[in-house]
């Protein structure tokens, strides 16, 4: 088969076209014949050597990705061969990502896809999905699941509405019932938050963002997914009611966090710092369910016209997806797999 393969981190010339065999499901898993790969930004981090060390002498990147089960291995139902699926948290502990035509899994992270949901919404799931959804079911006072009506009453803030994260929460804080406020840089993002679902888009560049957001939530927001918890910190605990949650998944722009303690202990505020590898295995599968049901009932749609544009390239130009992501392309990075 035709695989991305990289032996030592480093910048994307790491990243090499080669064949490999055809990997065996073994115990529990299944193999997938890749379609589409999506690419997230720990993808490029775990190859850049920013992250964790490398474990395996060769690695195939990429977490996500969609498409068909074609093999099984024991103690899984043979009736999965031919399912469409959606992979979540491949390359995670494992050598085999998604960014070749076959990868194995275990059998719970290959989720069924609907006949009516592409490849590419399939392959644009798996991490920004899953983090939206912990980012969202963290509060002291819940929800815990995501269903319509879970998140009734309750008012969101979507720090960075127009990345693949914001626009994941977006789509299931308002799949769930609440009342969405996100925050964008420009016009162009703001369409994009807009057409994602958010009911209001603040630029936080112009005005004074947070009298904005008080207006509209003159109690405080609920909950705040927050992408770059430093430079936003002062905004989020402006608006944020007591007891409130800032539940954040990255820190994008790196500029340090300094904390007021008496002024988050008046607020009684919780931070939920999050990432998807040591999450564990109950939040994984309830994340998993909760998302496939929001997919079932069309609540997470892709494209332009959705508000996550879909950038794509072919596999044998993977190193340009890496440097697409790393350099902040606006959407959802793809590569797609040949048949």
């Amino acid at each position: 088969m035709k695989a991305i393969i990289y032996r030592d981190t480093g910048g994307t010339d790491v990243l090499e076209l080669a064949d490999r065999a055809v990997p065996a499901p073994g115990q529990g898993e299944v193999r997938v014949r890749v379609a589409v790969s999506g690419v997230n930004p720990t993808d490029w981090k775990t190859r850049s050597g920013a992250t964790n060390p490398k474990q395996f002498a060769e690695v195939v990147p990429h977490l996500d990705g969609a498409g068909t089960i074609d093999a099984v291995g024991e103690g899984v139902d043979s009736g999965r061969v031919g399912q469409r699926v959606w992979v979540f948290m491949a390359a995670a502990g494992r050598p085999t990502g998604t960014a070749a035509e076959f990868t194995v899994v275990p059998a719970a992270q290959a989720v069924p896809l609907p006949d009516a949901a592409s490849f590419d919404l399939g392959a644009s799931l798996g991490v920004p999905a899953l983090t939206a959804h912990r980012a969202l079911t963290v509060a002291e006072d819940g929800p815990r699941r995501l269903r319509p009506g879970a998140l009734d009453g309750r008012i969101v803030l979507v720090a960075g509405g127009a990345g693949a994260v914001g626009h994941a929460a977006i789509q299931l804080a308002r799949w769930a019932g609440a009342t969405v406020i996100t925050t964008i840089s420009g016009p162009s993002k703001a369409r994009l938050a807009t057409a994602a679902g958010a009911h209001h888009v603040i630029n936080y560049r112009e005005g004074d963002p947070a009298a904005s957001i008080r207006a509209i939530a003159p109690d405080g927001t609920d909950i705040v997914a927050e992408v770059a918890l430093g430079a936003n910190l002062a905004l989020d605990l402006a608006v944020l009611r007591t007891r409130g949650t800032i539940s954040t998944y990255a820190n994008d722009g790196g500029k340090p966090v300094a904390l007021d303690v008496r002024q988050n202990m008046m607020l009684n505020t919780r931070f939920q710092f999050l990432v998807l590898y040591t999450v564990g295995a109950d939040a994984l599968a309830a994340a998993a369910e909760d998302v496939a049901a929001a997919v079932a009932a069309g609540a997470l749609p892709v494209g332009e016209e959705h508000g996550l544009p879909l950038v794509r390239f072919p596999l044998e130009r993977t190193a340009e997806a890496h440097a697409a992501v790393e350099n902040g392309a606006v959407g959802k990075v793809l590569v797609d797999v040949p048949a």
